[in-house]
């Protein structure tokens, strides 16, 4: 059996020498291909994969084709947008996810860059606390969950929008149930997005959201870029001077609002929520670990295709 990680951002050697040690001991082979920089690489490496873990690369169809004995292809991760599902299931290759694994990082991330803006990224000036102000989560998942926490930890109070999510899970992280999503952005200050790149998500965060929000609103985006209208973006940076925006992932627009807006952003230099050890180390050992589970028990807890 032969198992592929495909990185061309790899995990860190630490992770990777507990990943190799998962399948070391189940006695199948493992191949790394990292840094690689054309997808001819790709191509080759996976032709006689018969599993591949990969983190933000791209496995569309051609990479499907070429994967002869391919059986399961995990992505370390929460986010699968990168996965050509459909792809996988023509070739009847199960696709996975890790949720959750990289839960607590990319929350710590979205309060790290909070923290930086509310204080004016620590130049001397007067800033602002936490303590007191009001949070909406925008979707109710792991990261969400996580943000709750911490949240709580400050003093804040907390509110969310996810009509996928039952009551009781709302009251076990003591957050206040929004019953509308218009109501979850009228009533926060700041706002964080925790909805995966859909066709329905997708430019869904735009004008009339944002524009409802209160004086000194901010918004935090550790999910996808495509799920904020861009268009609506710059026309509510132009309309609210008031209004600052947090991305994990720098917008295209964001040479524009760079140069008319200094101070009101904060753009990662690439998407950085899941960048810590303690992340890499736990989504892939936990894509290590159900491939293995597939391959003796045939589990599929985690399959996003059909």
């Amino acid at each position: 059996m032969k198992i592929l990680i495909a990185t061309s951002k790899p995990f860190a050697p630490v992770a990777v020498e507990q990943i190799r040690k998962v399948f070391e001991t189940e006695g199948y082979d493992l191949a790394l291909l990292e840094n690689y920089q054309d997808t001819s690489e790709l191509l080759t490496a996976v032709a006689d994969a018969d599993a591949l873990i990969v983190r933000s690369d791209l496995v569309n169809a051609s990479v499907i084709d070429a994967a002869k004995q391919l059986r399961i292809v995990v992505r370390a991760g929460a986010g699968y947008d990168n996965i050509d599902l459909n792809a996988c299931s023509e070739r009847k290759v199960v696709a996975m996810n890790t949720p959750g694994q990289n839960a607590n990082a990319v929350a710590e991330l979205a309060f790290e860059m909070m923290l930086y803006q509310a204080r004016g990224g620590f130049a001397g000036k007067t800033g602002t606390e936490l303590r007191g102000k009001t949070m909406g989560l925008h979707g109710f998942g792991n990261v969400a969950r996580c943000m709750a926490r911490i949240a709580e930890g400050f003093g804040m109070t907390v509110s969310a929008y996810d009509p996928f999510i039952s009551d009781e899970v709302f009251s076990e992280y003591n957050v206040k149930k929004c019953e509308s999503i218009e109501k979850l952005y009228t009533s926060s200050q700041y706002v964080s997005l925790h909805m995966p790149a859909n066709e329905k998500t997708k430019g869904s965060v735009g004008y009339n959201l944002l524009s409802g929000m209160p004086e000194d609103a901010v918004l935090i985006n550790t999910a996808r870029k495509e799920v904020i209208n861009e268009e609506a973006l710059l026309k509510i940076f132009e309309d609210r001077p008031d209004f600052k925006y947090l991305s994990d992932v720098a917008p295209d627009c964001s040479s524009q609002i760079a140069g008319k807006y200094p101070g009101r952003f904060i753009f990662t230099l690439k998407k950085m929520g899941a960048q810590t050890e303690e992340a890499n180390i736990n989504a892939g050992i936990a894509a290590a670990r159900q491939i293995v589970d597939y391959f003796k028990t045939g589990n599929e807890q985690f399959r996003l295709n059909k």
